[in-house]
C-alpha cells in the first residue's frame, strides 16, 4: 500500500469511531487482494473485492460504477478515497453518477447531519472550513498531510466479493497497456532525499550532476515546471501544485527560483537547503539552508566531499 492510502485509512478510522461504524475497504480486481495486505493493522475489518472480467486494469468510470452500485447495497454513511489523482477523479465520477457532492483534499472531518470539513485550497495556500451535505458523504484525504498511525489493535478481517454491472459506456476510458519506466528508479513521493532542478540548471545535459548527487544520496531527482516546460525532464518529474507532492527528510533545491506552484509541492520536506545565485530567490527565503553560489560548482564539490567520506579508511 501507498502512503497517501495510509494516510486516509488514518482519518477515515478516526472517522468511523466517531460514527460508531465498521472501517470497511474496497479492493478493485484480482490484483486488489495482494494490495490489501496490512489493512487490518489499521482498522479495517472487511475488505469487498470488487471483480469482472473488464476490470483488469484503471477505468474511472467503471470504478465509479462500481463503488456506486456497492454502496447502494451496503448503505455507508461515507465513501472516502485518497486525494491522489485517481482518487480525486473517481469520487468525483461517483458524485456525478450518484448527483451528490464530493468535498476534496480534506485533513479533519466532524460528522453530524453535515460534516464539517477543513481542506486544503488554492494549492496549498489556504485552510478552508466547510460543511458536507449528501447520503452519503464523498471526500477525498489530502496527501502528505496526515501522519499514518496503525489502529491500536488489528481488527478481525472478513472479506467479501461483489461484481458489479458495466456497460461499454463505463469502460470508454481504461488504461490498456503500460510501459514501465527504463532502470529503477526511487519513486519521488517515498525517496528520503529529492534533489530538484530548475531553469538554473541550464540545460537538458545539466541534469547530469543531480542524478549523480541522487545516486549517491539514494535518492531521486526532482524539478521545476519550467524545466518540464523546457523538455529537459519528463513531467513525472516534476514536482509541484501539478506534479508530484514529496515529503522527504531533505530537498535539494537547484537553480529554482521558488514560484509557490512549486513550493506547494515541496513544502512537506522536513529541511530544505537552497543552491542559487540569487540570494532575493523566494526559495531561498523559503529554505532552512542556503549556499549563494553557482550550482555547477556547488554540486560537483558537494559530489566530491560525499565521494571522500564513502572511501575506506
Amino acid at each position: 500500500m501507498n502512503k497517501a492510502t495510509l494516510e486516509m485509512l488514518t482519518l477515515a478510522r478516526e472517522l468511523a469511531g466517531q460514527l460508531g461504524t465498521p472501517l470497511e475497504a474496497v479492493v478493485i480486481g484480482e490484483d486488489g487482494r495482494d494490495a490489501a495486505d496490512g489493512l487490518a493493522d489499521y482498522g479495517v475489518s472487511k475488505i469487498h473485492l470488487v471483480t469482472h472480467a473488464q476490470l483488469t486494469d484503471y477505468a474511472p468510470k467503471a470504478w465509479a460504477r462500481s463503488l456506486v452500485q456497492l454502496a447502494e447495497q451496503e448503505q455507508p454513511a461515507a465513501i472516502l478515497a485518497a486525494g491522489t489523482e485517481r482518487g480525486n477523479e473517481v469520487l468525483a465520477h461517483v458524485g456525478a453518477i450518484m448527483d451528490l457532492p464530493m468535498a476534496a483534499n480534506c485533513i479533519e472531518v466532524s460528522p453530524g447531519e453535515s460534516y464539517t470539513l477543513t481542506r486544503v485550497r488554492w494549492g496549498g495556500s489556504l485552510l478552508e472550513e466547510a460543511t458536507l451535505s449528501g447520503d452519503p458523504k464523498l471526500l477525498t484525504v489530502a496527501t502528505q498531510t496526515i501522519s499514518p498511525e496503525k489502529a491500536a489493535a488489528a481488527e478481525p478481517l472478513t472479506w467479501s466479493t461483489f461484481t458489479p454491472t458495466l456497460t461499454e459506456a463505463d469502460l470508454l476510458v481504461r488504461i490498456t497497456d503500460r510501459v514501465e519506466a527504463a532502470g529503477d528508479k526511487v519513486s519521488l513521493v517515498e525517496a528520503r532525499v529529492v534533489v530538484g532542478g530548475g531553469r538554473g540548471v541550464g540545460s537538458a545535459e545539466g541534469f547530469a550532476i543531480l542524478d549523480e548527487l541522487a545516486d549517491l544520496l539514494g535518492g531521486a531527482v526532482g524539478c521545476s515546471r519550467a524545466v518540464t516546460n523546457e523538455g529537459w525532464r519528463p513531467h513525472t518529474d516534476q514536482v509541484g501544485q501539478t506534479g508530484t507532492r514529496i515529503a522527504p527528510e531533505l530537498y535539494i533545491a537547484c537553480g529554482i527560483s521558488g514560484a509557490i506552484q512549486h513550493f506547494v509541492g515541496c513544502k512537506g520536506s522536513k529541511h530544505i537547503l537552497a543552491i542559487n545565485t540569487d540570494p532575493e530567490a523566494a526559495m531561498v527565503a523559503k529554505a532552512d539552508y542556503a549556499i549563494i553560489a553557482d550550482l555547477h560548482q556547488v554540486v560537483p564539490a558537494i559530489i566530491a566531499e560525499i565521494r571522500k567520506a564513502k572511501q575506506p579508511a
